[in-house]
């Protein structure tokens, strides 16, 4: 997905940049990393959630015309559905694409930001620089790849993402000793062919750990993985720590949730029915909190923390926007959006009328096949059921050429006859 590695890049650049100014705990870099990414994003959660203000303002109107053509298939009707539709979204200055741009937008943001997280050692110089030597030995060892692949299957490291076979690159070892726990470099630094330079592997864990450490979790590690740890060595603090991650990542989407639903409900307008669309957001907003909570298990921990503080910050955000939103004027911010979009439409050399007209086509578009296809049948019942009006070519002079012009005499005069 080269947009997502192009986007990936410049956000390494900023993960670089807040671990070269002193911040080398990488769960402090990762929060300060969430702030500033949530911070330059505001601006595309406040379109959004004006558009969600003004499709909660729009929508009974809108379910009132897909009820007044509920079950009329016919062109005639799908016309003026489609008309009056657009002129509701005329009337409010909307375009039915809604935030569809922002979505666009910030889709190879979020990609990108798991890359740079799960990745760390591909985007902070610093970081990749720890594993230099322990590379360098490594990869001198015959059969290095295999030992690894090994290591990796013994252990049931899941974070490292390796193939599952052929030569590793250096930065594909680099990968693998990032994700190993500090129990696991001790492991490793037991594997027969690893002994001579067991001290340059401690060396890169000591030199390491104090950077992966937050609040006594290794970020590179999984919770699951803590949580058996912890079971194995009768450390419940580390399976208290490690099971808070995904229970936190599940309470801060639900309280997010809660709050963007709180803005943009359309029964919270007056409407007083439910619409399957509606329905379909609130299970949503109950499955999607749980989906996360039970992947955290598996993920990396700074994966989680980053859920944890992007929710906290889209809460607050969201707090302060449903405040202004509240105290908005609807009928002025209605009057200043429609005047934004009559502009955009003019320098397009759009007007209402081609809007209409638009609309219209693209209905007459969906019908005409229909009639072609009812035309083409009819034709072919014509011609198989023997009722064609064409007369075959037949020779000059003929006979046949003779008893046609006959036929058509007879069919000419049929209807004069008495």
């Amino acid at each position: 997905m080269p947009i997502v590695n192009w986007v990936a890049e410049v956000l390494g650049w900023l993960m670089n940049g807040i671990y070269s100014i002193g911040v080398h705990n990488l769960g402090l870099c990762i929060i300060i990393f969430t702030l500033i990414i949530y911070a330059f994003m505001t601006p595309l959660q406040i379109r959004q959630q004006k558009f969600a203000k003004m499709n909660a303002v729009m929508s009974p109107e809108l379910q009132k015309i897909q009820k007044k053509y509920r079950g009329k298939k016919d062109q005639a009707s799908q016309m003026k559905m489609q008309e009056e539709t657009m002129a509701i979204y005329e009337k409010y200055g909307v375009s039915p694409t809604g935030s569809c741009l922002q979505m666009l937008i910030q889709m190879p943001i979020f990609f990108a930001l798991y890359q740079v997280i799960i990745k760390i050692p591909g985007y902070i110089s610093g970081i990749r620089g720890v594993f230099d030597s322990a590379v360098a030995h490594i990869t001198d060892v015959k059969g290095y790849s295999q030992i690894i692949l090994n290591f990796v299957q013994q252990h049931k490291i899941t974070n490292a993402y390796l193939p599952t076979e052929g030569t590793l690159t250096d930065n594909q070892v680099v990968d693998f000793l990032y994700a190993l726990s500090p129990s696991q470099w001790d492991q490793l630094a037991d594997v027969n062919k690893f002994q001579g330079f067991a001290d340059v592997l401690n060396q890169a864990a000591d030199t390491l750990h104090p950077m992966q450490n937050f609040l006594g979790l290794n970020i590179a590690d999984n919770p699951w993985a803590l949580i058996q740890s912890g079971w194995s060595s009768h450390s419940y603090l580390l399976i208290i720590a490690a099971i808070l991650i995904p229970v936190l990542a599940w309470a801060t989407q639900v309280l997010n949730m809660k709050l963007i639903q709180t803005e943009s409900n359309p029964a919270n307008n007056g409407n007083g029915g439910s619409s399957t669309m509606e329905a379909t957001m609130k299970s949503m907003n109950m499955i999607m909190p749980l989906f996360t909570a039970f992947i955290c298990f598996t993920f990396p921990v700074g994966i989680g923390i980053y859920w944890i503080i992007g929710a906290v910050i889209r809460s607050v955000q969201q707090l302060i926007i449903n405040r202004r939103l509240n105290n908005m004027d609807m009928d002025e911010f209605i009057r200043k959006n429609k005047e934004k979009m009559d502009k955009k439409r003019a320098k397009r050399g759009v007007t209402t009328q081609n809007i209409s007209q638009q609309a219209k086509m693209s209905v007459r578009n969906i019908e005409e096949p229909k009639r072609k296809t009812i035309a083409e049948k009819s034709n072919s019942v014509k011609n198989t059921s023997g009722y064609s009006t064409a007369v075959p070519k037949t020779k000059p002079g003929s006979l046949a050429s003779k008893a046609n012009m006959v036929a058509r005499f007879d069919e000419e005069h049929k209807g004069k006859k008495k």
